[in-house]
């Protein structure tokens, strides 16, 4: 968005509560519910016998495979049951700590929350906190807060995930404008984004910003790449060594004798050690402009990170850099982008939504060559990994939220539609974990608690 111009999406003013409160690890309750296979928002129910769920329009749902002989009763370090069906789990974890509400869920608010996937089947859990920190607490096999969470300075949290010697977490911290001047408009704060680096106990081990805020350069100097109040949310991934964060940013232009502000996206990768690989072949500087959602993904088969993002460029989902379109939407203020899974075999799957209505892309390079329309009605919906060749995807409905699991190969919806008994965010993500569940962050109890919505593996 260029400063004075403003699209219709969006925005709200981002209030930032102070208040310190002390630390103390607390007991978490979890509670086990099963699939329900009705189409409402209600609680969750007994299993039953599964029942087609939201599927495609074409083409048509397949049965949930049942278990077999062979089938094991428990998966990954952590033994988490496998069903017949999709099971889910509510932890209740209370942290000691208070957690940022969820305010509007504008793309302007700061993300309160996110979850990273060990691969021992644990968890690191990151939350915002009210005190211009970022906590980070290790969560164990059963969703349990274990040992003391730590934290490092920032005003908002992004994203966080994890690998077998810790993990990194991505945040925003204050930066500074300068003097511009502006040549119409206001466009403050000038914030920067910072990956950070922590070991198994959650300490630091190093930091780099991939924003370009350095050696003197500020917001509001020419070439200036920074995070302000509108489009602000970024994404992680990893190709085992090196991590990729793709991101929103604000981008300062020249324009005679003041500058303009544009919005768009930036891709940048640090390497284990924490330099910046400013010649990755997949890092560029400025991708999709105006952007919002950037999704990312790291694709093993390519070598590759994968990136799209919804954009007002012609009103598509696009990948980025280059404006390839994989899905053309409208501009009416309703285009937004879900989440990027690798496919079955070759290619991925995204999803969007436009005018209410969820949709599901499968592409290779960039133009989609198959779409599913699910029957899901929401403006924000999730797609995750779920265990060998499937994929779940999640959307708010009334308190809880919804889910259906569709096959990563064809796209055709499995088994029956099933209930998460937490409240969806906008902008939080589910993660796939190594023994085929997949978990989402989501508002606790009250203000110092989060639960954590666990859908157990499947058979």
């Amino acid at each position: 968005m260029d400063v004075g111009a403003a699209p219709r999406r969006r925005r709200v003013g981002i209030p930032v509560v102070v208040g310190v409160a002390a630390i103390a690890v607390l007991a978490a309750v979890a509670v086990l519910y099963a699939v329900t296979p009705r189409a409402g928002a209600g609680g969750p129910v007994g299993l039953t016998s599964p029942t087609p769920g939201p599927g495609s329009t074409s083409p048509g749902a397949t049965p949930t495979a049942g278990p077999t002989a062979s089938s094991p009763a428990t998966a990954g370090e952590c033994g988490r049951r496998v069903g017949p069906a999709p099971a889910v789990k509510v932890t209740d974890v209370k942290l000691g700590t208070r957690v940022t509400g969820y305010g509007r869920e504008a793309d302007t608010e700061p993300l309160p929350m996110a979850i990273a996937a060990r691969p021992d089947g644990g968890s690191w859990l990151a939350w915002l906190g009210t005190n211009g920190r970022v906590y980070l607490g290790r969560l164990d096999c059963d969703d349990r807060l274990a040992g003391q969470p730590t934290s490092f300075a920032g005003i908002d949290l992004q994203d966080v995930q994890a690998d077998r010697n810790g993990g990194v977490v991505l945040l925003t911290r204050r930066g500074t404008c300068g003097s511009g001047p502006l040549c119409r408009g206001t466009s403050s704060p000038c914030n920067t984004m910072h990956m950070i680096r922590f070991d198994n106990a959650g300490r630091q081990v190093w930091e780099r910003q991939v924003t370009n805020l350095t050696g003197g350069r500020q917001g509001y100097d020419d070439g200036a790449r920074f995070i302000w109040w509108y489009q602000h949310h970024g994404r992680l991934a990893s190709d085992g060594k090196n991590y990729a964060a793709y991101f929103s940013i604000g981008i300062t232009v020249q324009n005679g004798n003041c500058v303009d502000i544009h919005e768009g996206d930036r891709m940048q990768v640090v390497g284990a050690n924490g330099s910046l690989l400013s010649g990755h072949r997949d890092s560029f500087g400025v991708g999709c402009s105006h952007s919002w959602t950037p999704r990312i993904v790291w694709d093993k088969r390519t070598s590759h990170f994968v990136t799209v993002c919804a954009t007002d460029n012609a009103c598509r989902i696009a990948r980025s850099p280059g404006y390839r379109t994989v899905a053309a939407g409208a501009c009416d203020g309703t285009l937004f982008g879900g989440d990027i899974v690798l496919a079955r075999s070759r290619g991925y799957w995204t999803a969007w939504s436009q005018g209410g209505r969820v949709r599901l892309e499968h592409f290779v390079s960039a133009a989609s060559d198959r779409t599913i329309t699910t029957a899901a009605r929401s403006s924000h919906a999730h797609l995750v990994s779920y265990g060998t060749g499937r994929m779940l995807l999640a959307w708010a409905t009334g308190s809880s939220m919804a889910a259906q699991v569709y096959d990563a190969g064809t796209g055709r919806a499995v088994g029956a539609r099933l209930t998460l008994a937490v409240r969806d965010h906008n902008y939080q993500a589910f993660r796939a974990y190594p023994d085929g569940s997949v978990a989402y962050p989501a508002a606790g109890a009250g203000n110092t608690s989060i639960r954590i919505a666990r859908v157990m593996p499947l058979a």
